[in-house]
């Protein structure tokens, strides 16, 4: 197989037979082997029964995977990704605003050496105040924190080689930073306009409140990626800061008593200088339980500290 379509379903009845429609038109004159994983995510609607309709029709093609309850669409990306086994994968929306048609185009970039193609909505035709706007900040956020510089972090319509896609586990709102992790790994990513359609039916599943769990995310996203292999670097680097900051107080207090014979116990500095030393000394402590940690799970599953691109050779 060399292609999969992974597309994650949340109440879509409606849009679903148009999306099957306008794949097959996308998709039909590609001279490779295709094939579409859709993920019913608890759907309350008739979306799983719509899906098993298709997939009746066109067994070749649609593969349906139905979750017992609602897990989010990270939870549907990820699953739909575990099922498939295209060596190509494509993630899209089920809702019509992501455009198949722009598919051929993003796989011949990918042809010109490319491991990830991500998807830029130009024009984007969703609510500014509500929609855009927080999302043009988050994405100005997230490439400011991780490095890695893309317009549009939020398009679904994203292209992978499925090599980049292993070695790590997507929770929460996770599915946004796979670019990120995939660049970690020394993926080469290029971002392209594609298509963006308005919502021809329901309702939308997003708001500002997940702008804050995007937030959120990107802390465990930025840990994950600078300290994770190291926590030291984290937790010893701050416990040293903390107790810089202790000495310096005690410095302060001795300076007072040595010039100006002021009490050093009966200031309220040389309580807070204690506990900020002792907060220091157990953030270096934390840092390495959380060593001992990294190198037993390294260790024990006998996971890699490095990733491959190839190798010529090796037998």
């Amino acid at each position: 197989m060399y292609l999969s379509l992974v597309i994650p379903v949340y109440n879509e009845e409606e849009s679903l037979p148009l999306l099957f429609d306008a794949i097959h038109k996308a998709l039909d004159s590609l001279p490779r082997t295709w094939e579409v994983i859709l993920v019913d995510d608890g759907s309350s609607d008739q979306s799983l029964n719509v899906l098993k309709t298709l997939a009746e029709k066109d067994p070749e093609h649609i593969r349906v995977v139905a979750f017992r309850r609602n897990f989010g669409q990270t939870a549907a990306m990820a699953a739909g990704i575990d099922h498939a086994s295209g060596e190509i994968i494509v993630l899209l929306d089920a809702d019509l605003q992501n455009d198949p048609a722009d598919i051929p185009m993003m796989l011949e970039k990918l042809d010109e050496g490319y491991d990830v193609v991500s998807g830029w909505r130009v024009k984007r035709k969703d609510t500014f105040i509500t929609r855009t706007l927080p999302s043009r900040m988050a994405n100005g956020l997230i490439s400011r924190v991780t490095g890695v510089e893309l317009h549009d972090y939020g398009c679904t319509l994203k292209v992978y080689r499925r090599e980049v896609l292993t070695g790590f586990k997507l929770y929460g709102e996770m599915h946004r930073f796979i670019p990120v992790f995939a660049h970690s790994v020394g993926a080469k990513i290029i971002e392209v306009p594609v298509n963006h359609h308005p919502r021809r039916f329901g309702e939308t599943k997003y708001g500002l409140n997940r702008t804050l769990k995007v937030l959120l995310d990107l802390f465990t996203v930025k840990f994950l990626l600078d300290y994770s292999a190291k926590p030291i670097y984290l937790f010893g680097g701050a416990g040293f800061g903390i107790i810089a900051i202790s000495t310096a107080l005690l410095i302060f207090l001795a300076i007072r008593r040595i010039f100006f014979n002021i009490s050093v116990f009966g200031s309220p500095l040389f309580q807070i200088s204690a506990m900020f030393f002792i907060l220091g000394f157990q953030s270096i402590l934390m840092g390495l339980i959380a060593e001992l940690q990294v190198r037993t799970y390294y260790e024990s599953q006998r996971k890699p500290t490095y990733t491959l691109r190839e190798t010529i050779n090796i037998k």
